[in-house]
């Protein structure tokens, strides 16, 4: 019931209903990343005719963020390229780093040395800082 409700009222929480429904009826699966995001196009690759392309999109695998799409399937929705990483034989570089959601806001946040929420003293600047006194 709960998942329900959420579906019903809420987009963050993954797919609405209506996209639901609106996938089963008119949408092709192409891939799967592997956060378990699911990726779709209109069935038979026909092109919308207010667009003049196909409709792509993706079904996230719990909440919706935009920033859990990886880099090839990010190119793909957006019509970078024409080919899915699905449909496709793609070997990563050895010097590309495995793709990570944005962390701002969570605990995984990245604080640089001297954030002013990092952990530890902020580094000295050159001559360190004189704080701006007005005069008189």
């Amino acid at each position: 019931m709960k998942l329900f409700l959420l579906r019903f009222f809420t987009w963050w929480n993954g797919a609405t209903l209506n996209t639901l429904w609106h996938t089963r009826r008119h949408g092709e699966l192409v891939g799967q990343d592997e956060a378990g995001n699911l990726y779709y196009r209109t069935r038979g690759g026909k092109k919308d005719p207010a667009l003049g392309f196909e409709r792509r999109w993706v079904i996230y695998n719990g909440l919706s963020e935009a920033s859990a799409t990886p880099p090839g399937w990010n190119g793909w929705l957006h019509h970078t390229v024409d080919v899915a990483p699905s449909e496709e034989d793609y070997k990563a570089k050895p010097w590309e780093k495995p793709h990570m959601a944005n962390p701002t806001g969570t605990r995984a946040a990245i604080r640089p040395k001297g954030s002013t929420i990092g952990l530890g003293r902020r580094q000295a600047a050159a001559g360190d800082y004189q704080a701006w006194r007005p005069e008189g």
